[in-house]
């Protein structure tokens, strides 16, 4: 089945339309996984950690901001990684789970309305096609599909810009079903969870509290919400990770603000695959808090 690609009214989420991702569907062969049986452990044994990352505006790839020179620190504080395994909230499927297959995926400018400058961003990083196809196995809700037809989106090179400068360690993408319930996003960050002890590090890349048509453009950054509503919702998040309460927080529909912090869930998700990929037994440290455009939860977090 084609496909096609189309931008959002918000012109900031991509989407892969239709029921398949392509003709490179079938390629979770035997021979792949052999081959990825001994290039997946070749990071070593300890088991990675698990981060979402609040990504804001396409900008912060070319600030200078608390929040960009928080990632900067934090990426020398990470252990190194085989490979980074991305979900980003701008690769939106509909009716199956895509992964990027590419040995060399390109970099997606998925935005407009920004200056030159971040359109000549590049991030030249190279892909993992094995480790790549084996999540095609690893992920037991369906379908999932290997695909070359998508890249790496802003929601991913803009923070890995800043986390590993050199683009040196390897990044593939996975896509969120938008058809699906929040409940599927965390279970496939369940399944996604086996992949840590083969040196991925698993990444959500959202914001908690996203809602672009109620944003405060102009507000400087700063710790605190310029709207009681993603105040609250930012706060109920907070506290339900605190307790590690996973229910509440799939079920975020019912917690205090979601109906304006949660407009739309495309931004949301990511969170859930980290969260579901984070062993129960592992608290919530908080890297980064605080807002941009008054209402954008900068949010970031590290498990294990």
């Amino acid at each position: 089945m084609t496909t096609t690609l189309a931008t959002s009214e918000l012109g900031r989420r991509g989407f892969l339309m239709g029921t398949a991702l392509g003709a490179t569907a079938v390629l979770a062969s035997l021979a792949c996984t052999v081959q990825t049986a001994g290039a997946a452990t070749a990071g070593g044994s300890r088991r990675m950690p698990v981060v979402f990352i609040g990504h804001g505006t396409p900008m912060n790839a070319i600030s200078d901001n608390a929040f960009t020179r928080r990632l900067s620190a934090w990426g020398r504080e990470l252990p190194r990684p085989t490979a980074i395994l991305s979900v980003s909230a701008h690769w939106l499927s509909r009716g199956a789970t895509g992964v990027g297959v590419q040995p060399n995926p390109k970099t997606i400018h998925d935005f407009g309305g920004f200056p030159q400058a971040l359109f000549d961003v590049e991030y030249p990083v190279p892909g993992h096609p094995a480790l790549a196809r084996e999540t095609v196995g690893a992920v037991k809700q369906s379908p999932v599909i290997a695909t070359d037809q998508w890249g790496l989106d802003h929601g991913t090179w803009s923070v890995l810009k800043h986390l590993y400068p050199k683009a040196d360690v390897p990044v593939f993408q996975l896509s969120i079903d938008y058809d699906k319930p929040a409940a599927f996003h965390y279970a496939v960050g369940r399944d996604l969870a086996a992949l840590r002890d083969k040196g991925v590090l698993v990444m959500g890349s959202g914001n908690v509290v996203h809602n672009l048509r109620a944003t405060d453009r102009g507000t400087p950054d700063g710790p605190s919400a310029s709207r009681p509503w993603a105040q609250s919702f930012d706060d109920a998040v907070k506290s339900a990770l605190a307790g590690r309460d996973d229910r509440a927080l799939v079920d975020y529909t019912k917690l205090e603000g979601a109906a304006t912090a949660v407009a739309m869930p495309d931004h949301y998700y990511p969170f859930l695959y980290a969260l579901g990929a984070a062993g129960s037994g592992e608290r919530a440290k908080t890297v980064y808090e605080g807002f941009q455009s008054g209402t954008l939860s900068m949010r970031c977090l590290q498990f294990g």
